[in-house]
């Protein structure tokens, strides 16, 4: 598998958390109760499952008192294809294939840069305990629906802020320093890059939900290149919702979109309305990427749509969502590896009944 480094903006529905959930009296008692069966708990209490996440950063950190190629030799076997990954491909200081990148790893090291972004770490990240429960319950749900897939190692990693999460053969690496808090000294003097709308979200409980999304999006359900439209964009990233959905039961829908309440408010008081717009701009088989990619990727608010720039990002993402979860609420029959299996996005969208008001 080739490696992928995932930057928040670069995630497709996008890469980063959460508020609280909502209760909307409004709704109907069918969509309540629809709601009740969709979040129904399963038990997974009986699966073996165990989640350690792996603290590459410490390891690696111990390549300055130890001697380095003894150091870098335990890392190559410990943590197999992902030392090479993290030397030539996040920090791209060489190849380990021989010993010139040691230099650069001691400029590392001695860098004034280096030591307060690991300071930093060690203070966010003393423990790893809750992200291992977290992770732990998820990949038990993903065993329950997927009993033969191969879950991966997870290996915690400092970046120097070029990847939030990796990809790769048997592993999934988190870049810590891309978790460290919302309020983290580092993030305003990289807006360039990460936004405030964006690093608002990088706060250590959004681990797992970001987890889980890549490894939606990049191992078990890569997106068909060839799937142009918008319609089939709109069922894809709903089927990633609807799947977080199932293995993340307790996490709130704000986490998972990463929306604001705000947000979440707005899309729920004009979904009629949002849906009435894609269909009167003729967006839904528009294959235009340039013209439709501000539905999909992450933004502070939709323009065009909304007062005051208060319209909520992506809504082609939750429209499909609302969309998968309209459907399954009326095939109960239907299992989510059926579901995820399932390529007819125009199908899908018949067969839900979605009309909003």
């Amino acid at each position: 598998m080739q490696i992928k480094l995932l930057l928040p903006q670069r995630i497709k529905m996008n890469p980063t958390r959460y508020i609280a959930k909502q209760i909307y009296l409004i709704f109907s008692i069918g969509l309540i109760l629809s709601a009740c069966t969709r979040n129904k708990k399963i038990d997974v209490s009986n699966i073996n499952v165990d989640v350690k996440i792996e603290r590459f950063d410490h390891d690696f950190d111990a390549m300055r008192n130890k001697p380095m190629a003894l150091q870098a030799a335990y890392l190559q076997k410990q943590y197999g294809s992902f030392y090479s990954d993290f030397i030539e491909r996040i920090l791209q200081v060489g190849s380990t294939k021989d010993t010139a990148y040691f230099k650069a790893l001691h400029e590392v090291f001695a860098g004034k840069a280096y030591n307060d972004l690991k300071h930093d770490a060690d203070a966010a990240f003393p423990n790893m305990d809750q992200q291992n429960a977290s992770l732990t319950e998820a990949f038990k749900y993903i065993k329950y629906y997927y009993p033969q897939k191969r879950l991966p190692q997870v290996y915690a990693y400092i970046s120097g802020f070029q990847a939030q999460t990796t990809v790769g053969d048997g592993y999934f690496g988190v870049g810590i320093d891309l978790f460290l808090g919302a309020d983290s000294r580092f993030y305003p003097s990289l807006t360039n890059a990460f936004p405030h709308y964006l690093s608002k979200w990088f706060t250590p409980d959004n681990i797992t939900p970001r987890v889980i999304e890549g490894i939606a999006r990049e191992d078990m359900f890569p997106e068909n290149d060839n799937d142009k439209a918008l319609l089939n964009k709109m069922i894809y990233n709903g089927k990633i919702m609807y799947f977080m959905d199932r293995v993340l039961p307790d996490v709130a829908d704000s986490t998972k979109i990463r929306y604001t309440t705000e947000q979440l408010k707005w899309c729920n008081e004009f979904e009629g309305k949002i849906w009435g717009y894609f269909l009167e701009q003729n967006l839904l088989y528009e294959t235009d990427y340039q013209k439709i990619q501000k539905y999909l990727t992450e933004a502070p608010f939709t323009p065009g749509l909304g007062e005051k720039n208060e319209s909520a990002p992506k809504l082609a993402v939750w429209t499909g969502w609302q969309i998968v979860r309209k459907y399954m609420d009326k095939h109960p029959d239907v299992t989510l590896p059926q579901l995820m299996a399932d390529k007819d996005a125009q199908k899908l969208l018949n067969e839900s009944g979605y009309h909003p008001k």
